[in-house]
């Protein structure tokens, strides 16, 4: 992830570079829709139905947020300009992916 160069000044206001933060907003969502697809994978192996399916997701999406946060050494503010950037973006687009390869891996090990 790019990191913006802080200066000594505390009134100063924080600037971000554009490009930098595109680009950290595409790791995040190359990451969770990776992180869907693995867990929709692993979901439908472990024969998870209904609701327990969809709390492994969320649960799988807050892993990728601690991770992510991580990735930063906590230091979100030097990549992102709020907290929010890492837990809740992007956090429903993955959802889709995540049932295809759910249902997907439970048809192929359960059913077939």
């Amino acid at each position: 992830m790019a990191a913006h160069e802080g200066s000594s000044g505390k009134d100063e206001i924080p600037t971000f570079n554009a490009e930098n933060m595109l680009n950290n907003t595409r790791i995040i969502n190359y990451s969770r829709t990776f992180m869907s697809i693995i867990g929709g994978v692993i979901a439908g192996i472990l024969g998870f139905t209904s609701l327990t399916g969809f709390i492994f997701y969320f649960l799988v999406m807050a892993i990728t947020s601690a991770g992510l946060g991580a990735k930063t050494g906590f230091s979100v503010h030097s990549y992102f300009d709020s907290w929010n950037r890492i837990i809740l973006d992007g956090l429903l687009s993955g959802l889709l992916s995540f049932v295809l390869f759910w249902t997907f891996a439970y048809d192929i090990v359960h059913i077939f």
